[in-house]
């Protein structure tokens, strides 16, 4: 058995295609969805991501505005912009790239963008509704991951799924959301005991640990929806996953390449947050 490979482009592109109609309707009453991307330093994966960002607006209608500060912008020169973005009528959506330099305060830059127009998913209210299943604004990649799982044609309702990584960013909001598709939901981190036996019952396994091939074919159900977040850059320049994608090849029946996987499905998914956000404002 070879593992069927998830492919993040081509549900990306149908999604995209689904934003674009929603817009034209939006921008047809005068209202274009506007998103705002902060980004302060010049750390160059940000960088790339803000530009990929950039061209997805582009590409799709929105407007666009990108605010690149310098690494010494202040705390509070940042939170400042931030306060004049909220305020600003053409402006659905606020992305701070992230990581920011060290003598700025993530939590308070997160804290400071309105909830309305938090993009990201990230605000302390955003993650509260994801909790109790409000509707809310979802943290794009952790959502990205359920449309790759739906792709499959799983039906995750009352399936095990097992989350490896406990990240505010990915790990516990992709659990969140496996639950409110009715899974059951395991997740799994550095100090699990024995956790290869865990995820070897996993019918969906998600791994986000930041570590490049950490898990192999001995954490892996024969036939399961493996799921890979991880980016990770080998000594020789290439990309590789969290998950040993030749050694899961053979056991998996679906997984996710890395690149081509989850990646492509972030920035979708940040563009329809900003498309909602724009809907919302304008009922």
């Amino acid at each position: 058995m070879t593992a069927q490979l998830i492919q993040g482009k081509p549900i990306s592109d149908a999604i995209r295609e689904q934003i674009a109609e929603k817009a034209s309707s939006l921008i047809a009453r005068g209202i274009t969805p506007g998103l705002a991307v902060v980004l302060v330093g010049d750390d160059p994966a940000s960088r790339v991501y803000v530009g990929s960002k950039e061209k997805a607006c582009i590409q799709l209608g929105f407007y666009s505005e990108v605010h690149r500060l310098p690494a010494e912008t202040t705390q509070k020169e940042l939170l400042q912009l931030i306060d004049k973005l909220n305020k600003q009528s053409t402006i659905h959506g606020i992305l701070v790239q992230l990581p920011l330099p060290k003598h700025i305060d993530e939590k308070a830059v997160i804290d400071a963008i309105s909830v309305e127009k938090d993009v990201d998913g990230f605000h302390p209210v955003s993650v509260g509704n994801l909790v109790i299943g409000d509707d809310s604004l979802l943290p794009c990649t952790p959502a990205g991951v359920i449309e790759l799982i739906k792709s499959s044609g799983m039906d995750i309702a009352g399936k095990h799924a097992v989350v490896i990584g406990r990240s505010n960013i990915v790990g516990k909001p992709v659990a969140m959301l496996l639950l409110r598709e009715h899974a059951t939901v395991t997740i799994c981190h550095s100090r699990t005991v024995d956790m290869e036996a865990i995820a070897r019952t996993a019918d969906i396994l998600v791994v986000a640990i930041g570590r490049a091939k950490a898990i192999g074919r001995a954490f892996v159900k024969p036939g399961a929806v493996v799921i890979d977040v991880g980016i990770n850059r080998l000594p020789d320049g290439k990309l590789a996953g969290d998950v040993d994608f030749d050694d899961v090849l053979d056991v998996a029946g679906y997984v996710t390449p890395v690149p081509g996987g989850v990646g492509p499905m972030t920035i979708t998914m940040l563009m329809q947050n900003t498309l909602k956000a724009a809907e919302q404002a304008n009922k």
